[in-house]
């Protein structure tokens, strides 16, 4: 099992998801999801590009699919006439005796299952048709393949990484609560969708090192993830109700102009660059493993993996790359 976190953007990085867009792309990804056998953790679609948290199997050894399993499979992302196609295709391999042009056939799709890098095309490729289309325009939409960090699926790494991707909109100023912005994981858990609340619970149960059975206690463990104790609270002077504001961005810049480090909740409410940049982001173990698995990669100077986050008090957590310029911000 492995974890990734997968970001991309439009080209130019001109805001053009709108609200109707945004719909569009989060039906993508579960549609897709559904059909590469992949799992998404938590993801957030904002006006030029996006995040999302994958959970991506180990391909199973000799995957096999029966026609019918693999026409099942396609009924996530084809329309009736797309389906027929493929059942016809199959059945004329079959009744010709063809049976090894038919596994040849079904493999093009296997290829694309359990794999991280065609989940991100497909969805990609897809949106791009669609996009294209609904506004009557030619080209490239996004600027780039994608950029993927690695992430440990235990511990720290993975709650850090999913909550810093759904208070995207909170550091944009978009909203002061993720649970307002509807194209992120955790408003979608929110109201009440399994595949979302399924996501989160992954995340609270490594934190917790536990079971975590009930979907209220998932999202109460996964807000406390959200919102930190020892955040700022204020008073409502309206309502008299205490209410969280959180750290206001002079707090912070202050912070980091005076050398300091930042803490956890301040660390995700700044734009950070390992989170998107670091390759590979975990335990000291976790880091080394992966740098040794990639030593080729790396000049004969270079004797460890596991470099600290810069300005950040993360507790245990590395990064593979050793960010120098503004890796928080």
């Amino acid at each position: 099992m492995a974890y990734y976190h997968c970001l991309s953007r439009v080209v130019n990085r001109d805001f053009v998801l709108g609200d109707l867009e945004r719909e569009k792309f989060v039906e993508l990804l579960r549609l897709y999801e559904a059909f590469c056998q992949v799992r998404i953790i938590t993801y957030c679609v904002m006006s030029n590009h996006f995040h999302v948290l994958l959970e991506v199997p180990q391909r199973p050894t000799n995957a096999q699919l029966t026609d019918e399993e693999l026409l099942q499979r396609l009924k996530a992302i084809y329309n009736a006439i797309q389906l027929a196609e493929v059942r016809s295709q199959l059945h004329i391999f079959r009744a010709n005796g063809l049976d090894e042009a038919a596994e040849a056939y079904k493999q093009t799709y296997l290829d694309r299952m359990w794999d991280v890098s065609a989940f991100m095309k497909l969805v990609k490729q897809r949106f791009s048709q669609w996009f294209n289309r609904v506004h009557r325009r030619k080209g490239t939409l996004w600027e780039e393949r994608f950029k993927s960090v690695l992430v440990e699926g235990a511990g720290e790494a993975l709650a850090a990484m999913s909550a810093y991707i759904d208070l995207n909109p909170v550091r944009a100023g978009m909203v002061a609560d993720p649970k307002n912005y509807r194209w992120c994981g955790y408003a979608e858990a929110l109201a009440g969708r399994k595949a979302a609340q399924a996501g989160l619970r992954v995340v609270a149960e490594a934190r917790a090192e536990k079971s975590v059975p009930q979907s209220q206690q998932v999202l109460a463990l996964y807000r406390s993830l959200l919102f930190v104790a020892g955040e700022e609270e204020g008073l409502d002077v309206e309502t008299r109700r205490a209410v969280r504001r959180g750290f206001s961005r002079e707090q912070i810049d202050a912070t980091l102009k005076a050398g300091g480090r930042l803490a956890w909740g301040q660390m995700l409410r700044c734009r950070v660059r390992y989170f998107s940049d670091g390759v590979a982001l975990g335990s000291r173990e976790f880091v080394e493993r992966i740098f040794h698995t990639q030593r080729h990669r790396f000049g004969p100077n270079r004797q460890t993996g596991a470099r600290p986050l810069r300005r950040l008090e993360a507790g245990g957590l590395r990064t593979l790359r050793d960010l120098r310029v503004q890796p928080v911000g």
